[in-house]
């Protein structure tokens, strides 16, 4: 039972991290930067990547259970823009934004909503299994 309340958790702390990179992500997808000067870059966006912790420690059934998850910069974290009045444009135009879709971070967030009542719904049903054990332990009864 302990291991499932420590899979719970582990799963409620990697959803606040996936709600933690969209809302970064949304906060600033209109921050725009220069593709060639790394001091004046744009937003980098990130993602949030998990790992399974038993297969973290040693292969599978070898960890205590539950997720590592981790906020990281995506692949592509920019794309040009034309933006001629900007500071950070180059001769063209051009600036960089960052690669931000919106669609995507909204349904990010409701997966992790989604997450998150599941995780609170094995968080319940171990609390529950323990007062079963604790009454069928009990031998005042």
């Amino acid at each position: 039972m302990f291991n499932a309340i420590q899979t719970a958790l582990s799963g409620l702390v990697a959803n606040s991290k996936r709600v933690d990179a969209s809302a970064q992500n949304i906060a600033h997808m209109n921050v725009t930067g220069s593709l060639t000067d790394p001091e004046n870059a744009p937003y980098t966006p990130v993602t949030t990547v998990q790992e399974s912790q038993s297969s973290a420690n040693g292969g599978a059934g070898n960890g205590p259970g539950g997720v590592l998850a981790e906020n990281v910069p995506v692949d592509r974290p920019f794309v040009p823009a034309y933006a001629p009045d900007s500071p950070f444009a180059d001769e063209n135009g051009v600036v960089g934004a960052p690669n931000v879709n919106l669609a995507a971070e909204i349904v990010n967030l409701k997966v992790a909503e989604y997450s998150y009542k599941a995780n609170l719904g094995a968080l319940e049903t171990a609390q529950d299994m323990t007062g079963e054990l604790i009454d069928l332990l009990d031998t005042d009864s």
